[in-house]
């Protein structure tokens, strides 16, 4: 695979190692029936529009269409199970989510997340980043699209030597 000069190679990347205008696509994952039938266990949100074709159909839709927020979870864990391996610590939460397209059984989506933003925490220990998402279905349309923050860690904090990270706190010192 041919990176261009923004495009992150498989790793391990803290947030010292990124820049804002950096990228990298996740993998793939086609929905399937059972996605949809478990998210809507999971969630409690059987809508008929999710469960019933028919229903579905009445609404002007080919056919049923899956969760909309069962697209950010599938998107998030291809995020999470990527070559490229963000360093965080936390989700910070999801901002200006929008579901562009229905998803349908049997479509394939993956993401390209890009470094939107990016900034130190007060301390400086640690860094947050807003990554932005588009997220493609095999036709190339876009489907869904918005951020997630995180709280990621840092290679070297300031002020904080290597030696001092691992160091044992007082109280547990005796």
């Amino acid at each position: 695979m041919t990176s261009t000069p923004n495009e992150l190679s498989p790793g391990q990347y803290f947030h010292d190692d990124l820049s804002v205008g950096a990228f990298y696509q996740t993998g793939c994952i086609t929905i399937a029936e059972a996605h949809i039938v478990n998210f809507a266990g999971m969630s409690g949100d059987f809508f008929d529009v999710h469960m019933d074709d028919a229903f579905a159909q009445q609404l002007g839709f080919p056919k049923r269409i899956a969760h909309g927020l069962l697209g950010l979870c599938l998107i998030d864990g291809l995020k999470n199970r990527a070559d490229v391996q963000l360093k965080a610590v936390a989700s910070l939460g999801w901002k200006e989510w929008t579901f562009h397209k229905p998803l349908f059984i049997g479509d394939s989506i993956w993401a390209t997340i890009s470094v939107e933003t990016m900034r130190l925490t007060s301390k400086g220990d640690r860094g947050i980043v807003e990554l932005g998402f588009d997220v493609q279905n095999q036709k190339n349309e876009q489907v869904q699209s918005g951020s997630n923050v995180l709280l990621m860690r840092r290679l070297e904090p300031d002020n904080q030597s290597k030696s001092s990270v691992f160091q044992t706190p007082p109280s547990f010192a005796e």
